[in-house]
């Protein structure tokens, strides 16, 4: 007859379960019985995610985490759009951009998952994570530094010349404008004991042969 589910619902008076939970049921901060999200790995990447590429506009009436992933990387598409499903989300859209995918989910407890968000940009504005965000990541430091390296970093064959003789090594680079969020990548690699160095004022360099083992185990190149 083309009547919509919630219509139906609606008219019953022995309501049926909703289809799918609210996002106020999935939202570890929100319920009492719940200290820390499902999969604490998936939040600390999406975390990383965020901070180097993501989004979260508040002003509409459900707000929306937009992540922007570059086409040439599909497998980070798809892992960005699994750590959504798993952290918060019921529905995710993948929507094509000039360039670039914006993976988003719409939904009312976005903001409490990830109090960074504010207007303005990153740079402009102090980036500190909340006490219970820095536990997840103390934990999870691999999955974090995944997702900020995901984001706005990269690997690389670096070439050096020394003696005429042509070297070739690999190694990371992670760029980004605010000095909270470097910090914050720095920490990580701390946790982890990863060597690392600043290349440039705004650019993080990790070229050390162990330095670069350890890291590819946690986060390799993208794909």
């Amino acid at each position: 007859m083309g009547l919509s589910y919630p219509t139906v619902r609606q008219w019953c008076k022995d309501r049926p379960e909703p289809k799918r939970q609210g996002s106020a049921s999935r939202c570890f901060r929100c319920r009492p019985d719940v200290d820390n999200p499902i999969d604490p790995a998936a939040y600390s990447y999406l975390l990383g995610l965020y901070l180097g590429d993501g989004h979260l506009v508040t002003s509409a009436r459900v707000p929306v985490l937009r992540i922007s992933c570059s086409n040439a990387w599909p497998d980070l598409i798809s892992a960005c759009d699994a750590a959504m499903r798993s952290v918060l989300a019921a529905r995710v859209q993948r929507v094509q951009q000039q360039g670039c995918v914006s993976v988003q989910s719409y939904g009312k407890h976005w903001p409490c998952l990830f109090p960074q968000h504010g207007p303005g940009k990153k740079h402009e504005r102090s980036i500190v994570l909340a006490d219970w965000q820095r536990v997840i990541v103390e934990a999870h430091a691999g999955h974090f530094l995944r997702g900020l390296f995901h984001s706005d970093g990269c690997r690389i064959s670096n070439r050096v010349t020394v003696r005429g003789k042509e070297y070739i090594y690999p190694r990371y680079l992670f760029t980004n404008e605010s000095a909270d969020i470097m910090g914050l990548c720095q920490w990580a690699l701390d946790l982890l004991g990863i060597a690392w160095k600043m290349n440039r004022r705004n650019s993080l360099s990790v070229a050390r042969r162990e330095a670069v083992a350890a890291l590819d185990r946690h986060v390799g190149p993208k794909s």
